[in-house]
C-alpha cells in the first residue's frame, strides 16, 4: 500500500451531492470530516445515502458537485492514489465459492503485494484475523455468512490500509460472528492505527466501536458528535433513542 505524509484528516466531504440518473438524490450537501486514527460511524436510516456516500468515497462513483479528500487526495482527480491507501467492504460483497479460504486470501494478496513475501504475511495475517481455524482450507461455498463475512474482513485488512471502508460489517451475522467482527475492527484499528469509516444499523455497535458518528437523514447530516455526548445532549439512554428522535424530527 502507499504511504503519504501524515495528515490530520483522514477524510473531508464538503458539500457532497449525487443525483442519480431520473432526478434521484441520494445525497444533498452533505458535509463531515474523519480525523486520522478514529473509528466514526455514518448512521441513518434507509435510502438516507449512506451507501452512496461511501462508495463515492471509495473512488467507486463520481459525485454530482461538491468534493471528497482521502488524507488529502481528491477522489475524482486523484483516484488511483486514493485505492492505494484505502480498503472497502460492501454490504453484500462476495467471495469466489469454489476456492478454500486460503485460496481465496492467496489470490486477493497477489493483487496487492509488492513481493511473494509481502503476500504470504498478508495471507498469514488474514488468517489470524479470520479466526477461521482449520476452515480456512475448507471451499467458500461451505462457509456460513457469519464464516464469510470474517472471511471477506481478513481480506479486507490484510492489505494494511490506512483508511477501512465498512459498510455494514456485521448485517445479518448472528451474535457469535458479529462479536467477532467488531472486536477485529476495534482491535486492528487500534493496534495499526487504521482509520475506519463504517455504516450500520446496529446502535449498540455503533455505540462499542465509534468515537464519533454522524446520523444522515435525506442525504443531509442531521446530527454528529460522540454517542455518549449525543445521548447525553438528546436526554435519552442510549444511541438508538437518539437515532429515532433526530430522525423522526428532520
Amino acid at each position: 500500500m502507499e504511504r503519504l505524509g501524515r495528515v490530520n484528516l483522514a477524510v473531508e466531504v464538503k458539500e457532497l451531492v449525487k443525483v442519480y440518473p431520473g432526478g434521484v438524490a441520494a445525497v444533498r450537501g452533505l458535509s463531515f470530516v474523519v480525523e486520522e486514527g478514529e473509528i466514526y460511524g455514518l448512521i441513518g436510516p434507509n435510502g438516507a445515502g449512506k451507501t452512496t456516500t461511501l462508495r463515492i468515497i471509495a473512488t467507486l462513483l463520481k459525485p454530482t458537485s461538491g468534493s471528497v479528500r482521502v488524507f488529502g487526495l481528491d477522489v475524482v482527480r486523484e483516484a488511483p492514489r486514493v485505492r492505494r491507501i484505502i480498503s472497502y467492504l460492501p454490504e453484500e460483497a462476495g467471495a469466489y465459492r469454489n476456492l478454500t479460504g486460503y485460496e481465496y486470501l492467496s489470490f486477493m494478496a497477489r493483487l496487492y503485494a509488492a513481493s511473494r513475501r509481502d503476500a504470504e504475511e498478508m495471507v498469514e495475517e488474514a488468517i489470524r484475523i479470520s479466526g477461521l481455524g482449520d476452515r480456512i482450507h475448507d471451499k467458500v461455498k461451505t462457509y456460513s455468512k457469519g464464516m464469510k463475512r470474517r472471511l471477506l474482513l481478513a481480506r479486507t485488512l490484510m492489505v494494511r490500509p490506512r483508511l477501512a471502508i465498512l459498510d455494514e460489517p456485521t448485517s445479518g451475522l448472528d451474535v457469535i460472528h458479529a462479536l467477532h467482527v467488531r472486536r477485529v475492527i476495534r482491535d486492528y484499528a487500534r493496534s495499526h492505527g487504521v482509520t475506519v469509516l463504517l455504516s450500520s444499523h446496529n446502535m449498540l455497535e455503533v455505540e462499542y466501536l465509534c468515537s464519533r458518528v454522524g446520523i444522515v437523514h435525506q442525504g443531509r447530516l442531521v446530527a454528529e458528535g460522540e454517542p455518549r455526548r449525543l445521548i447525553e445532549e438528546h436526554g435519552v439512554g442510549n444511541l438508538e433513542e437518539v437515532f429515532a428522535k433526530v430522525v423522526g424530527g428532520a
